[in-house]
């Protein structure tokens, strides 16, 4: 047993709440505890359930991540604190509230829990009533701070718009050195966004990401004219000195421990072309060893690299672009993206016709 279906209500009732009713995973290896969590929690939110850390992470890694994470410590495999440090290091899941549910309450695990990201305990036995008072609370708090964060984003949106003007005037600074245009880093950066949200990021995570893919190619600064210009294919020297513009760029952005906007994108600029079976650059990552955002940024690059007009290339159809994007999902692209991107298309159409190429521009 790894997930349980939990609450039938009517499609009427469905209608009224889906808009609604936040949804709560639940995560622990005794399904008595799960079966307690679950009547606790049922009437006020959709509740799933999970076992296992690993199929936790499935769960919050799918495009319906919960709004919070009741999290057991103490289970075989993954622990909780694993489970956790993984959703805390992911930009694309670290804003999910996490409570940790368990018979351990130390100072000392308390402090770790905290450490690593975690908004409150419930300790066992489990109480019932104290357990929907603090998912009441934490999920309170969790949506008041999302109102701040868009008060504060009104209240800082020319700061923002003018921040969001250099960055990507950054990004296009490599452009103009490569055969590429400035806006396509513009719509790139709109593509990521878009297939950001569509994977759960929240909104303050994909603006984050809309503002720092801008600069992924920012490292071919530093690589030759002779190399990065040659009109032909690469030789394997020049081939070798083409891959190190993921450092570079990395290198260029520095490590900003200050600012989370630099600190992903150079997250971004060092892993965009790493590939999901491992043969890419520079580092052969794969599969979820690669950070999210660049995975994300892997295929709205391509996609929109395929699809626009090069000096030594027409650009492809859009059927054609598809085509190869679904053709390498599981090799070159995460096979979770790839489908998301799709079904996101009319979005990213309108994105590439309002920032389309110019004729003589």
């Amino acid at each position: 047993m790894s997930e349980y279906p939990v609450s039938n209500p009517s499609n009427a009732e469905k209608d009224l709440k889906s808009t609604r009713r936040q949804t709560v995973l639940v995560v622990d290896d005794a399904p008595a505890n799960i079966d307690l969590l679950v009547g606790s929690l049922k009437e006020e939110y959709n509740v799933k359930a999970a076992t296992r850390g690993e199929k936790a992470l499935q769960i919050v890694r799918s495009d319906h991540p919960p709004d919070m994470i009741l999290l057991d410590i103490m289970m075989p495999g993954m622990d909780g604190y694993e489970v956790c440090r993984q959703l805390k290091e992911d930009f694309t899941t670290r804003h999910i509230p996490i409570i940790f549910i368990t018979a351990k309450i130390g100072i000392e695990d308390e402090i770790r829990g905290f450490a690593l990201g975690a908004v409150d305990y419930v300790t066992k036995p489990i109480s019932p009533p104290v357990v929907q008072a603090r998912v009441r609370a934490q999920l309170a708090l969790y949506d008041q701070n999302q109102v701040l964060d868009r008060k504060v984003k009104e209240q800082t949106a020319q700061l923002h718009a003018t921040r969001l003007r250099i960055i990507q005037r950054l990004g296009r600074a490599a452009e103009y050195k490569d055969n590429e245009t400035g806006l396509h880093v513009i719509r790139m950066s709109h593509y990521s966004h878009v297939l950001g949200r569509a994977v759960g990021m929240n909104e303050q995570e994909a603006e984050l990401l809309l503002n720092a893919s801008p600069m992924h190619d920012i490292g071919k600064i530093g690589i030759p004219d002779r190399v990065l210009q040659k009109p032909g294919k690469l030789n394997p020297d020049e081939w070798v000195v083409m891959q190190t513009h993921c450092q570079i760029g990395a290198d260029i952005l520095g490590d900003a421990g200050d600012s989370e906007l630099l600190d992903m994108a150079r997250i971004v600029a060092l892993t965009h072309h790493e590939k999901w079976d491992g043969t890419g650059y520079p580092r052969g990552l794969a599969a979820e060893a690669i950070p999210r955002v660049g995975r994300i940024v892997a295929v709205a690059d391509v996609f929109d690299a395929l699809t626009s007009v090069r000096p030594y290339k027409a650009a492809w159809p859009v059927e054609q672009a598809v085509a190869l994007l679904r053709q390498e999902a599981g090799t070159h692209f995460d096979p979770q993206l790839v489908p998301l991107f799709i079904e996101a298309l009319p979005d990213i159409l309108d994105i590439k016709a309002r920032h389309a190429e110019v004729q003589g521009q």
